[in-house]
């Protein structure tokens, strides 16, 4: 089913989210080989932009065969937020730019005062949102939590939308709750009910069973699965399946996950140095084969690893008998 996000046309309903530390360029290469309709970049600081920072520039790297993709951005000034949109604009020329109002973590929410510290703040929510909508040509969509210690999220939502966002995100536990507890689906519902814009729904995705049931109960335009796709990209395929004709696919193989981890290498030797493949890869293999037997085994000798060549090895070798 395509829908539209402001004038750009995503193919299906399911959506790679923004993990930090997680979605570099070689993940969401594999996640959109995978189906996903959009995949959205992990956020990146207004202020590091502003300050030239090496290291966040870099995390900017965007492929062509990513598109559509979303860059997602944090911050709590209206002006240095629509000054990095305008810097990811020019630069990289991605499709979206969505703005973070929604991260709980301590770092981002109490000491820059951004992400779901933003839910406080109804005025400087509307003018952070007018800021980035009129410093880019591209649509901006917004993702929040239902609330900062209470559900406000329709409220917000409004906002959002006379604000001049194309798009909603709407995570339905609030920034005291973290990531404890279960997902409100009902408060996804309430944000459909009260805006004219797409209204995304994420959290507590773990099937492709849970997303049907989400899209049936709350309305919302589509889905987003951020941490169950660590170590099985392949849910974003078999979601994109069943929604398309209640196709459920088979079980995936051992051999499946030897040759995704190989092209997960693959992609991130073409971007970083052999230290940083190795230190990055390290976790994904741990995820990968979650699960399966004698798996514990492998994790240890990936860690001891000295080299890609090594870890290679260790796949090739590794067999649950």
């Amino acid at each position: 089913m395509k829908w539209k996000i402001g004038n750009v046309e995503i193919k299906n309903q399911v959506i790679l989210a923004p993990m930090a530390g997680i979605c570099n360029s070689s993940f969401r290469r594999i996640c959109k080989e995978m189906g996903a309709g959009l995949v959205v970049a992990e956020m990146v600081s207004d202020k590091a932009i502003e300050y030239n920072n090496q290291k966040t520039i870099n995390m900017l790297y965007m492929e062509n065969e990513e598109r559509p993709i979303s860059q997602q951005i944090f911050g709590s000034d209206p002006e240095t937020m629509a000054s990095a949109a305008k810097y990811i604009y020019e630069t990289m020329k991605p499709d979206i730019i969505d703005i973070n109002m929604g991260c709980p973590v301590p770092k981002v929410a109490e000491r820059a005062n951004a992400g779901s510290a933003l839910l406080k703040d109804k005025e400087k929510i509307k003018q952070i949102v007018t800021s980035v909508v009129k410093a880019v040509p591209i649509p901006v969509t917004v993702k929040i939590r239902s609330g900062y210690d209470k559900n406000e999220a329709a409220q917000i939502a409004k906002i959002i939308e006379s604000s001049g966002a194309k798009a909603i995100t709407i995570h339905p536990r609030t920034k005291k709750q973290g990531f404890s507890g279960s997902a409100d689906w009902n408060i996804i519902k309430e944000v459909k009910d009260s805006v004219k814009i797409p209204v995304i729904g994420n959290g507590d995705i773990k099937s492709c069973f849970d997303a049907k049931k989400m899209l049936e109960e709350t309305g919302c335009d589509a889905v987003m699965i951020g941490r169950s796709t660590l170590g099985n990209p392949w849910l974003i395929k078999e979601t994109v399946a069943y929604l398309e004709d209640g196709t459920i696919l088979p079980k995936v193989t051992l051999k499946e996950k030897k040759e995704i981890i190989k092209k997960h290498i693959k992609y991130l030797e073409s971007t970083k140095n052999e230290k940083v493949t190795l230190l990055e890869i390290r976790s994904h293999i741990g995820w990968y084969f979650k699960g399966n037997k004698n798996s514990k085994k492998v994790k240890e000798d990936v860690c001891k690893a000295k080299s890609i060549k090594e870890i290679l090895e260790i796949i090739d070798n590794y067999e649950e008998e």
